[in-house]
């Protein structure tokens, strides 16, 4: 019996699922288990698998099998590094010449992520990674958007082998929670004043905070499973 959906489909789920870590790093994905999940031969499956590992999602390895890549620390920080520099200068063009409704819009993203915030507190088993990222990321887009630049935030929050990853190890168990709305308020104020020079200080801590909160715990026996431990990107 043959698949209802397409290679692209069956790329996206997997894709998704190794971004949203349901699959972890260095976890062995299946070609036997892939055909049978979704019902079809193994010659669209090693298609999508081949497709997976060209993005760096996975990697195949002789004999052994397909293994889901770690993240690689040194290019989450380029990653980072390349946000930074970028929205920076969006942000700076955003702010010289947004108008009143544009600064609600912020307000609304805001409120939008205040309340997801709130289920952590009040629910945490309803708390969804996924969702607070989404909607974290969509006051980030607003001034991509108004300033005509959503190509480039496509191309910086596309789906991507170590950044996507690292950034929801951060979010896991709410722990940047606390310091993502603090800072997005901040970031509303920085707006409605105008006052370009605390932009990159507040972007830099900001888009770093992963980073800083996750601290040693990134090279902990509990993280190790996430991270590669040399400086080639496998």
């Amino acid at each position: 019996m043959e698949t209802n959906l397409s290679c692209d489909e069956i790329y996206k789920i997997l894709e998704s699922e190794i971004v949203q870590l349901k699959i972890l790093p260095n976890e062995i994905i299946s070609e036997n288990t892939l055909c049978r999940r979704f019902h079809i031969s193994r010659t669209p499956i090693r298609s999508v698998l081949q497709r997976l590992q060209q993005n760096a999602f996975v990697q195949i390895v002789p004999y052994k099998g397909t293994i889901v890549t770690a993240i690689n620390l040194k290019l989450v920080n380029q990653w980072i590094f390349q946000r930074l520099a970028v929205e920076c200068m969006v942000l700076r063009d955003f702010i010289s010449i947004c108008t009143p409704t544009d600064v609600a819009h912020i307000h609304y993203a805001q409120d939008l992520l205040q309340k997801t915030e709130q289920k952590l507190s009040s629910d945490p088993e309803r708390f969804d990674i996924n969702e607070f990222l989404l909607k974290d990321l969509s006051m980030h887009k607003i001034w991509f958007q108004v300033t005509d630049k959503l190509y480039l935030w496509e191309n910086l929050t596309r789906p991507q082998a170590d950044y996507s990853r690292f950034i929801r190890l951060d979010i896991m168990k709410g722990r940047n929670v606390p310091d993502v709305m603090q800072e997005h308020q901040e970031l509303i104020e920085i707006i409605e004043s105008r006052n370009l020079p605390a932009i990159e200080p507040l972007l830099r801590r900001h888009l770093y905070g992963g980073v800083r909160r996750m601290g040693s715990e990134l090279f902990s026996d509990e993280y190790q499973r996430f991270f590669i431990t040399d400086n080639h990107h496998s």
